[in-house]
């Protein structure tokens, strides 16, 4: 919703305040400037990914339109499943989570809290490791290096859509000049014509330069930028899994583990401690 309103702010404000200052708006309708600019562009954008980048692009751009599902209740969910799972493990030990994360799906563990289970990236992250600690052949260390390579390539993998669209954002500018200048050549072509219809070539040719600025700077450039900021926030809740099982790892008691998975979310989503030991306990009785 967000990004509608801006968009129609955008809109608004650029042609609004030409009408204002006396311009004629159907002089900005250039279709055929459109047609060049993001023919080129998406032309562009073709050549320079490969498969995987223009479908992990594809995927992502739809996103753009929904809010945030990293919200408190998201992450109270996250961090009381960790509490159940390792309160468990402390009561009847690792070997008697082994069911609930092979088939998490399966598991009344993990089926009290669908909001999570939607995440497969976050449940298969946290039940790897869960594994990992169940074998007992691996130390905390070498768990922690591991978590962190996995989440630096799954962020180096999410970043891929938002660099994507960023290029393809620097180069609309370049392609409403290319635009523009073709229009120049048509007009040059014709400098024999009246001053008028001549100064109407002129415009025409410009609005190329315009629609490639404004396409860049006011359309997609922004996208680019919320989609940094989605993977931000989903970076934060492998995070909490991280801290949260390694603090168990080192011995610490699941509701002080969960407190360390709790420190490390962003300000406005983190609950505080009473929110979280309330809904803890609220999740036992269900």
């Amino acid at each position: 919703m967000l990004v509608i309103i801006g968009y129609l702010v955008v809109i608004g404000s650029v042609f609004g305040g030409f009408a204002l200052a006396g311009g004629h708006l159907a002089t900005l309708f250039q279709p055929i400037e459109l047609l060049m600019i993001g023919g080129a562009a998406v032309g562009a954008f073709f050549v320079g990914n490969n498969g995987k980048s223009i479908k992990a692009t594809m995927k992502a751009l739809p996103t753009v339109l929904k809010g945030s599902r990293h919200t408190k209740a998201l992450y109270m969910e996250l961090m009381s499943l960790l509490f159940d799972v390792l309160s468990k493990v402390r009561k009847e030990g690792l070997m008697s989570i082994e069911s609930d994360i092979d088939s998490p799906e399966e598991s009344p563990l993990f089926s009290k809290y669908p909001s999570v289970m939607s995440d497969h990236h976050i449940v298969e992250f946290m039940t790897d490791y869960l594994r990992l600690m169940v074998s007992g052949n691996m130390d905390a260390f070498q768990i922690e290096n591991l978590m962190d390579n996995e989440i630096e390539t799954h962020h180096h993998e999410g970043a891929v859509p938002h660099h994507v669209i960023a290029k393809l954002g620097d180069g609309l500018p370049a392609f409403g000049i290319v635009a523009a200048v073709m229009g120049v050549v048509h007009t040059m072509e014709s400098v024999g014509i009246p001053p008028a219809e001549l100064g109407i070539l002129i415009a025409k040719a410009l609005v190329g330069t315009f629609l490639g600025i404004l396409l860049a700077y006011g359309f997609v450039t922004p996208l680019a930028s919320l989609l940094e900021q989605k993977l931000e926030e989903e970076a934060k809740m492998f995070q909490c899994v991280k801290v949260t099982l390694l603090a168990s790892l080192n011995g610490y008691a699941p509701a002080l583990a969960v407190e360390f998975g709790r420190k490390v979310l962003y300000s406005t989503e983190r609950p505080t401690f009473a929110e979280l030991e309330d809904h803890i306990k609220k999740s036992k009785t269900k």
